[in-house]
């Protein structure tokens, strides 16, 4: 059973964990001052670098799109996977083993270490592979690719590769490399006869099979040669990597674009992903031998954040019988998704690649552009079997599609496609739809378990405006985030308007935050009791000067310390926090930052002091020392001390 993982251990990997190590492998990074470093956001496009990383605090923040966190949230928004998959693949990756809560289990320590053997065997065999592709042996390879409008920079951008003809040619590789016969059985690239292992693929043309965080977990596959009696497409079956009902091909290459364009467009095969990428449709991806099932929504929503406000999905399928049924079976998957749902069918059957080779990268684009609601798809193509001419075709139509109307969960769609069907059947009175869509409705929530009663029921599906839980918080505190239910409305919370950096107001209270959050090591005891007496008027910033007390004294910015800090700020603050700890300060060494930092709080507690004799030298004007000789007295005493703070901080005495 999957247990939460202890907010310890999660501490831990955090602080283990070197950010820009990490960041290294997706962003370009240039030193941008003392301990800090800059390159171009990989969460937006830009033109100059915004992107601002700390490895010593652990934290990373975009002064363009204001996306920042940690290493975990990083891992996150990257590989876009959950919180709990986060922390598990950094502790993997730097041999941590971690323990649950509640009795729970996680990837034990052996197991994190086979899983990272056989990724190092797959990625060893599709360098071997792509290798073995500008071989003479491998013209029929080159020829085939050729023929579909795919030259060697494409094949090189996909890793397409080429499988010898021999027996043994990939085992010998890869036990040269150190691998045993045992570990290679558990890749799915061997097969095994009376005399041991033995090459899987052989004298084919290869695609690596790449998961959401681009790491190679399985090959497919196409047969060149005739004397291969094998089947024309093979995968790499069942392995402890490879699950083909959760992998989808292409997507290491897609997620960022569909994340941006909230556009998921699904196909057939492997070399119709590659011309959708070339065509500049680069949101394909294409299920690996299986039906687009409920595993890859989970995948898709992910990157889609299919949360009600946008976002499409696309399917394309052939005009056939056997793409109409393809598209069909989708229909039943459709309502697992938010997002909406279309078909786009090439009634010459021509698939994506072929389009493209025949009518060039526009006619892909058309294909896309002619996308139908799946809905409206399904209807039509249950009307299509039926004579709509004769009264007996049309009672029979109605019968047959008011199953499919009343299976939408929408009920407003679902009104709006039964209208629609009155009309496509051509009936004066849409009142006799309704009432048959009211039936077929009755009878799938009446209907048997495994009937087609969880088709309308929420079940294991998530419903229109319910996100699912991913696990663990994005802050880290080891407990399950919570989807709200449909329609449900929580109470209105005030949102904290983040401040103007140019508030000429603000700016010496921005500016001590900065000093605070990245250099806290400066403060002296005293100090630190200043600021937390320091009023502070703007509310965001008064907001971060609370959560910092909260957060208590540190002696050096670590993500963990910041962590506590963004905790007990307002949500909308979060990057705020970021932001004040990963501004450039203006210092260009140790001793210029460290008289930077005393400058900043001194001016700060000074200006505090200001104000407070401001208060007491009006309260002083406003008191009649005959009536309250006491108080007056106590003012004067008040006075001359801030006055002596003063000096202090000056230096003056």
């Amino acid at each position: 059973m999957a247990g939460l993982i202890r907010r310890e251990d999660i501490d831990e990997v955090r602080t283990r964990t070197d950010l820009k190590e990490i960041v290294d492998a997706y962003v370009t990074l240039k030193s941008a001052g003392i301990g800090s470093f800059k390159g171009l956001c990989p969460f937006h496009d830009e033109r100059s670098p915004s992107f601002h990383v700390r490895p010593q605090m652990g934290y990373f923040h975009c002064f363009g799109c204001q996306e920042s966190g940690d290493v975990i949230s990083f891992i996150q928004k990257m590989d876009h996977i959950s919180f709990s998959e986060a922390v598990e693949k950094l502790a993997g990756r730097i041999g941590y083993e971690l323990r649950y809560e509640d009795g729970g289990t996680g990837p034990r320590r052996e197991d994190i270490g086979r899983r990272q053997r056989l990724l190092d065997a797959h990625k060893i065999a599709g360098e071997f592979f792509r290798q073995q592709l500008l071989t003479p042996a491998a013209a029929a390879g080159r020829q085939f690719l050729a023929e579909r409008g795919f030259d060697r920079d494409a094949a090189e951008h996909f890793g397409v590769g080429f499988a010898p003809q021999g027996w043994d040619a990939l085992l010998k590789h890869l036990t040269g490399k150190g691998f045993s016969h045992d570990e290679l059985k558990l890749t799915g690239m061997f097969s095994e006869g009376q005399r041991g292992i033995y090459d899987r693929f052989r004298g084919r043309l290869i695609w690596p099979i790449r998961d959401i965080a681009g790491d190679t977990v399985g090959f497919g596959a196409r047969r060149l040669f005739e004397d291969d009696q094998g089947p024309k497409y093979l995968n790499t079956p069942e392995t402890v990597l490879y699950k083909k009902s959760q992998v989808l091909y292409g997507i290491d290459l897609a997620k960022k674009s569909i994340a941006s364009k909230r556009q998921l467009v699904v196909v057939e095969g492997y070399t119709d992903v590659m011309a959708c990428h070339l065509a500049g449709v680069d949101t394909a991806v294409a299920t690996c031998g299986t039906a687009f099932g409920a595993d890859h929504i989970k995948v898709s929503r992910r990157l889609l954040s299919d949360d009600g406000t946008g976002g499409e999905v696309v399917f394309t399928f052939d005009g056939d019988a056997a793409g109409q049924k393809a598209a069909l079976k989708a229909f039943d998957e459709d309502q697992r998704f938010v997002a909406q749902t279309f078909v786009a069918v090439e009634p010459s059957g021509a698939d994506p690649c072929e389009l493209r080779q025949t009518k060039g990268d526009e006619a892909v684009h058309a294909l896309i552009r002619s996308r139908r609601p799946l809905f409206e798809f399904a209807i039509r193509s249950t009307l299509a079997k039926f004579d709509l001419s004769t009264v007996e075709g049309r009672v029979s139509g109605l019968r047959a599609s008011a199953p499919v109307v009343a299976a939408i969960r929408d009920g407003s769609t679902r009104m709006g496609y039964s209208q629609e069907l009155a009309g496509w059947l051509g009936l004066a009175d849409p009142n006799e739809v309704l009432r048959a869509v009211k039936n077929a409705e009755r009878r799938l929530h009446t209907a048997p378990e495994g009937k087609g009663a969880g088709r309308t029921q929420p079940g294991a599906a998530v419903g229109h405006g319910q996100a699912p839980a991913h696990g663990q918080q994005a802050h880290g505190q080891a407990r399950a985030a919570q989807g709200a239910p449909d329609g449900a409305a929580g109470p209105a919370v005030a949102v904290m308007a983040r401040p103007d950096p140019r508030d000429p107001q603000g700016r010496m209270e921005r500016e001590a935050l900065e000093v605070v959050l990245q250099q806290p090591g400066f403060l002296t005891p005293g100090n630190w009791q200043h600021f937390a007496a320091t009023e502070f008027v703007v509310p965001a910033y008064k907001a971060v000067q609370q959560a910092i007390g909260v957060a208590g004294q540190s002696q050096a910015a670590s993500s963990q310390w910041l962590e506590a800090v963004r905790e007990n700020v307002p949500p909308e603050l979060g990057s705020l926090v970021a932001e004040l700890a990963l501004s450039p300060l203006p210092a260009t060494g140790e001793e210029t930052l460290a008289r930077y930092c005393r400058d900043i709080l001194r001016r700060l507690f000074e200006l505090q002091i200001t104000r407070l004799k401001e208060e007491r030298l009006g309260a002083l004007q406003r008191m009649d020392p005959a009536v309250d000789p006491a108080g007056y007295q106590l003012l004067q005493r008040e006075l001359m001390e801030l006055e002596v703070a003063r000096r202090q901080l000056r230096g003056d005495g």
